[in-house]
């Protein structure tokens, strides 16, 4: 197999005895793109900082193209940044902030003026080389950043949150567009972010992060309909989580005394406690008790109207809350707070999870 443009080994960042990474394993292959996902305090960015090289770890190793870079500062890593704030010269303007890279390497001038040309006409800056950061918008300064990170040619591109300073109908755009000009190029991408919908829209790959450690890595599919950990189940996206215990012949009694025959996990044994889970577009909403396997009776609390879909959200019988996404397309029925019904979802869109 060819070496992973970027592996990280048994990555360790201490600061006293708080552990802000504590053992992080990530191979990336050339022209992959991944995101760090999680939330504030992960560890997501540091884990970034790390691989840039901004300050040592604590342990660990840093492999790029098969060559460790550990003791190698960040200048000489062939790594391209793009900060969530930019970090733009606002004295300089947007030609001389994409040619700084270029001179601190001392790239002959001819050539440092067709790269930036060319890195700016790539992110769509083609004659705006001459303005200064102050006098672009917040787009075109995210822009110029991604074109700054590009013109020096790296091995791995890391974008640390760039998005989040956008406007959401420009976030959207740019997202599309960052995705675009990575398969152009083909290059090595680290993103990190804690917007659920930004990492499943960019990605081949999501690493989901808690408490300084990869709790899943897999598809974006795999990380929404496969959710390996309750943590991963509640952070992407939503998801109801109905208790229940797995009984001696392997289904799972819930709280409410309903049996499913659920597939469940060959390390959780009987006794131990599980969570079904169940997207709420999955879900479904009816007012006659169904023959489907997992049926429980709930009341309606509130109904909330969003346009194409209207939530639906519960109180069960079990004593937990649920919440149910309903088409608006003339075919489901109009709740209202204080009808008596039935969420009910088939086994094949039931996951079940430890209660941990």
């Amino acid at each position: 197999m060819p070496e992973p443009a970027l592996r990280l080994v048994g990555i360790e960042k201490h600061y006293g005895s708080t552990p802000a990474v504590a053992g992080i394993d990530l191979a990336v292959s050339e022209g992959e793109f991944v995101t760090l996902l999680g939330p504030s305090g992960c560890g997501k960015t540091t884990t970034l900082a790390l691989v840039a090289g901004f300050f040592p770890a604590t342990a660990g190793e840093i492999y790029l193209k098969g060559k460790p870079v550990a003791d190698l500062p960040s200048f000489r890593r062939d790594i391209g940044v793009v900060f969530q704030d930019y970090a733009l010269f606002p004295h300089m303007t947007a030609a001389q902030n994409v040619a700084f890279g270029l001179k601190m390497r001392k790239v002959p001038a001819p050539e440092m003026a067709k790269r930036v040309a060319d890195a700016l006409d790539l992110v769509q800056l083609n004659g705006l080389g001459e303005r200064r950061p102050l006098q672009m918008s917040g787009g075109q300064r995210q822009r110029v950043a991604l074109a700054r990170a590009l013109v020096i040619n790296p091995t791995v591109l890391l974008l640390d949150e760039p998005l989040s300073n956008l406007d959401l109908k420009l976030r959207e755009e740019m997202r599309v567009e960052i995705v675009g000009i990575q398969r152009r190029l083909g290059i090595t991408t680290v993103f990190v972010t804690h917007d659920q919908s930004e990492a499943l829209v960019m990605s081949d790959r999501i690493a989901v992060m808690n408490a300084g450690r990869i709790e899943q890595i897999g598809d974006p599919a795999d990380i929404y309909e496969r959710p390996a950990t309750r943590f991963v189940a509640e952070f992407i996206g939503r998801m109801n989580l109905i208790a229940g215990v797995v009984t001696a012949d392997r289904r799972v009694r819930t709280s409410g005394g309903v049996e499913l025959p659920a597939d469940v996990p060959q390390d959780l044994p009987a006794g131990a406690a599980v969570h079904i889970a169940v997207r709420p577009e999955r879900a479904r909403l009816v007012r006659e008790r169904p023959a489907q396997a997992l049926a429980l009776q709930a009341t309606v609390r509130q109904v909330f109207y969003l346009g194409a879909t209207r939530e639906v959200r519960l109180d069960l019988a079990g004593g937990e809350r649920g919440v149910v996404e309903t088409p608006n397309d003339g075919t489901a029925p109009n709740y209202a707070a204080g009808d008596v019904v039935w969420l009910t979802a088939s086994i094949g869109d039931c996951r079940i999870l430890a209660a941990r």
